[in-house]
């Protein structure tokens, strides 16, 4: 691996693109000097709003008027053929020109799309779709968050093993925790497949993480365990209903704080801590969800989310990198 990061960026997926995704090159790029952005999609729009905010160096349009429609069914968006700016940018990952590819198109047509032009890790059957969530301690990775409605144990067991990869590649210095969403702490609750998955990982002790046991959904954010491992759909419930409790928790606030004299002034007088607040829950911060299991690394990025947010979702790229993802999945597999 070259020491400059290549990034395949599909510039046409999402709201508001391709502005957001170019003013979001553009912010991450005057942060990092040694990334080298592949950018597929209309070149006349993508130059338009570069507008020589960018370094001529640090980049390169790859021409395509076709793209995958945030409309299309999965299986719609893959037949929009191999010229879409989805397809390009996932194929030059495949052939090594780039590192790592990002987009904040359709989810589904990126899951199709990258297994059709990228092979599995070995020994691993299904890949999986991880995220950051916030904990009272720091970072948990969390997955599968909807790729795989059904999982064997095996599955949950390359997830374990695929999270903490994840987990030691974005924090170096720490050990992965890993537990197993379940309705209950104790060790016979739970599904047949659950409980199985959990002999396994007891069984196979490991020094490259630590099995927690189970954790249940009141306890995700307490940041007792750092890899926290389901099936997709289990999984993409509990992103959902996070994401919809945070909402609602902010919206909440708002309201108090805004809608009196009293509140007005409490607010002016606590504007520091709210701040942190706003911050520690601000959904930009922890974009970046990857699909892990194929032979390269793919990103997607929240759809509707701002350029602040697809900055972020391209440090996540270059942690990814910078940390050897997938060789340490295949080491650990």
């Amino acid at each position: 691996m070259s020491s400059q990061i290549k990034i395949a960026v599909d510039a046409m997926g999402g709201d508001n693109s391709p502005d957001k995704v170019i003013k979001g090159i553009i912010h991450h790029s005057s942060l990092n000097q040694n990334v080298f952005y592949k950018i597929f999609g209309e070149e006349v729009k993508i130059n338009r709003c570069i507008n020589n905010k960018l370094n001529k160096n640090n980049y390169q349009i790859i021409n395509t008027n076709k793209k995958v429609s945030s409309e299309d069914s999965p299986l719609e968006g893959a037949k929009r053929g191999k010229d879409t700016s989805m397809w390009l940018a996932i194929e030059s990952v495949k052939s090594k020109d780039c590192d790592i590819v990002i987009s904040a198109g359709n989810t589904g047509a990126l899951l199709v799309i990258s297994k059709l032009n990228l092979k599995m890790i070995e020994n691993i059957d299904k890949p999986a779709l991880s995220a950051l969530w916030p904990n009272k301690r720091g970072m948990s990775v969390v997955l599968d968050l909807g790729a795989n409605i059904e999982c064997s144990s095996k599955d949950l067991f390359d997830f374990s093993i695929m999270g903490a990869s994840l987990y030691k590649s974005l924090y170096s210095d720490e050990t992965p925790q890993v537990a197993l969403l379940n309705i209950g702490s104790e060790e016979l609750k739970g599904k047949e497949v659950i409980k199985e998955t959990y002999k396994i990982l007891k069984e196979k002790k490991s020094s490259y993480y630590d099995f927690k046991g189970y954790i249940e959904g009141n306890e995700l954010m307490h940041g007792n365990v750092n890899v926290i491992v389901s099936d997709g759909f289990t999984g993409n419930v509990a992103l959902k209903t996070a994401e919809g409790t945070a909402n609602f928790i902010t919206d909440e606030l708002k309201k108090a704080l805004g809608g009196s004299l009293i509140g007005k002034i409490s607010s002016f007088l606590n504007i520091s801590n709210i701040k942190k607040f706003k911050k520690r829950l601000d959904p930009r911060l922890y974009n970046g969800a990857i699909f892990i299991g194929l032979d390269s690394p793919v990103v997607k990025s929240h759809g509707g989310t701002d350029y602040i947010g697809f900055s972020n979702s391209l440090d996540v790229c270059c942690k990814i990198i910078k940390g050897n993802l997938i060789e340490k999945i295949k080491q650990n597999i």
